[in-house]
């Protein structure tokens, strides 16, 4: 919105406006806004849920401390989704396809969990929102992105011009800023289903090679076969953020780290200059989501201020189904879904514990009449708990855990 009006006043020569061009200023002020919506106003919905008697109904499961929460106000990530919507609205062009997509995501995911905590605190259903319909709309929304990615003629990529020996072909040019002429790799911008395979030479895949097989029907089926791939990818990281909710500010504190990683993925592969070093793909027009994770990582980062250990309100469905969703969006979108199991490697292992034991459980019980556990409990955090470790702790380790995590995502830009 702001850039709209740096675009219609450019000419008056106000001081300042012309740092409305910048995707780096629009990026930090995003940031500043967004930290400052969540800190400011947190404290005002925080009263509002106590006075709406908007609690959490603590299920007792033998944890310690766990019965201390009960009353605790839910439904908090009302001002995380706010956090993020409004600063991307402030500083992003709206005409970006990536950044509607982002806001689409972010609202959608948004009034799933909505609804789920709804049902759950004034209907007085612990079971929420139905299973069923949960995937019903992720899997839609998986479409919307699919679609959108596939056919929007303003999803391009850059590739590199290859000629007949399978060399990649390269230019001289003249650099605009030292004045010297340099070799430089011709390039297209093409429609393309690529995306980034760490730690091999070529560094990318493509979904085409997965329905080669079939000839002439291979175009055909290549969309379906990418859209089942975003379905999963949107589907299975938004419920493992929503598993990885269970402790005070581990969701919310994984979501920043991988949110600060997916922002230098997203700056390095939409600058040309960057991309090319790195000998990555380059996308046209990705820069602006800069200014959209900025927005998620001030929110994220200060709703930690009142979701930290105590803490005085949680996220719910609200927040956590839409940050495992942007998460997992943003990836897809910036062609690095793939590096998910290693970026989101703690939402990976929360969900991989419940399947492990849940799977355990049944197979021992159909074979010895009786069901045995793999963990104290699951999601794994409880596990520690149970062993004992304070809950503070937990997360301080697992947020280490997860900026191992985020520093091999990016050294996988070169570890090929």
């Amino acid at each position: 919105m702001l850039f709209y009006l740096y675009q219609l006043l450019k000419n008056w020569d106000i001081p300042g406006m012309g740092m409305f061009q910048y995707i780096s200023f629009r990026s930090g002020a995003a940031i500043i806004i967004s930290l400052l919506i969540t800190v400011g106003f947190g404290k005002k919905l925080i009263h509002f849920l106590q006075f709406k008697q908007i609690g959490e109904d603590v299920r007792d499961l033998g944890l310690e401390g766990q019965m201390a929460k009960k009353g605790t106000p839910t439904m908090g990530g009302l001002i995380i989704l706010a956090s993020i919507i409004i600063p991307t609205l402030l500083f992003a062009r709206l005409d970006n396809i990536y950044i509607l997509l982002m806001l689409i995501t972010t609202i959608w995911l948004g009034l799933i969990g909505f609804l789920d905590d709804y049902i759950k605190v004034f209907k007085k259903d612990k079971a929420g929102l139905a299973g069923k319909f949960k995937i019903l709309g992720q899997v839609t929304l998986g479409i919307i992105v699919a679609a959108t990615l596939y056919f929007s003629n303003e999803v391009v990529v850059r590739e590199r011009v290859i000629d007949k020996d399978g060399m990649y072909v390269k230019e001289i040019v003249l650099d605009s800023i030292t004045g010297t002429h340099r070799l430089q790799h011709v390039t297209n911008e093409v429609k393309s289903t690529k995306t980034t395979l760490p730690f091999i030479k070529n560094h990318e895949f493509d979904y085409s090679l997965l329905v080669r097989f079939m000839g002439k029907s291979a175009k055909t089926w290549k969309w379906l076969v990418y859209a089942i791939a975003i379905i999963l990818i949107i589907t299975a990281v938004s419920n493992a953020a929503n598993l990885t909710d269970g402790i005070d500010g581990l969701a919310t504190g994984t979501s920043a780290i991988s949110g600060a990683t997916l922002g230098i993925l997203a700056y390095v592969s939409g600058n040309v200059i960057y991309a090319e070093y790195l000998n990555i793909m380059y996308i046209p027009n990705l820069g602006e989501l800069t200014v959209f994770i900025s927005a998620f990582i001030g929110a994220t980062v200060g709703f930690l201020w009142y979701n930290s250990y105590p803490a005085e309100v949680f996220m719910g469905d609200t927040g956590s189904l839409a940050l495992g969703g942007i998460l997992a969006v943003f990836a897809i979108i910036i062609r690095k879904e793939i590096l998910i199991p290693i970026l989101c490697g703690i939402f990976v292992i929360e969900n991989l514990s419940v399947v492990m034991q849940v799977s355990y459980f049944k197979y021992t019980r159909r074979k010895y009449g009786e069901g045995r556990r793999i963990f104290l409990m699951s999601p794994i955090h409880h596990h520690f708990q149970k062993q004992g470790i304070p809950e503070a702790k937990i997360v301080t380790r697992f947020w280490i855990v997860g900026i191992v995590l985020a520093v091999l995502t990016i050294v996988t830009l070169k570890m090929r």
